[in-house]
């Protein structure tokens, strides 16, 4: 961890209120810790919306595995976006709906397109991308 700073923050009592309830629930020791993991995230998410920003990531997808050519057209996809697909996680959810998480690594852009495509293929019933993280300097 960094240097740290200390600085102050007013808002509405009731936001406060609020804020500290949401502390309680999620198990966070003190405000700082949340507020710290509140802000990594927005801006975390906030990449989404810069193309050029190099991020890591997820897709997930729900989809009917019986329907025709959906399974060999969302491998074709992957495989055309390999370079970006670090690990894939695929779960039988019942006997006909599968749950796919795909973990992703690249320029925003490019990982956009890549869950556009997957997400309209016909058959997806379900599907959202979400930056987890900026890529870190190594």
């Amino acid at each position: 961890m960094g240097n740290l700073v200390r600085f102050g923050i007013s808002m509405e009592a009731g936001l406060l209120r609020d804020f500290d309830e949401f502390i309680k629930k999620k198990g966070f020791k003190n405000r700082s810790q949340a507020i710290a993991q509140c802000l990594r995230d927005y801006l975390s998410q906030a990449l989404e919306t810069i193309p050029e920003a190099v991020v890591t990531g997820i897709i997930i997808l729900v989809y009917n595995h019986e329907k025709r050519d959906l399974v060999d057209t969302l491998i074709d996809l992957q495989h055309a976006f390999v370079g970006n697909i670090i690990s894939t996680l695929h779960v039988h959810l019942d006997h006909h709906h599968c749950l796919e998480i795909i973990v992703v690594k690249g320029k925003t852009s490019d990982l956009k397109e890549l869950a556009n495509k997957l997400i309209s293929v016909k058959g997806v019933k379900q599907g959202c991308f979400r930056v987890v993280s900026p890529v870190q300097d190594e």
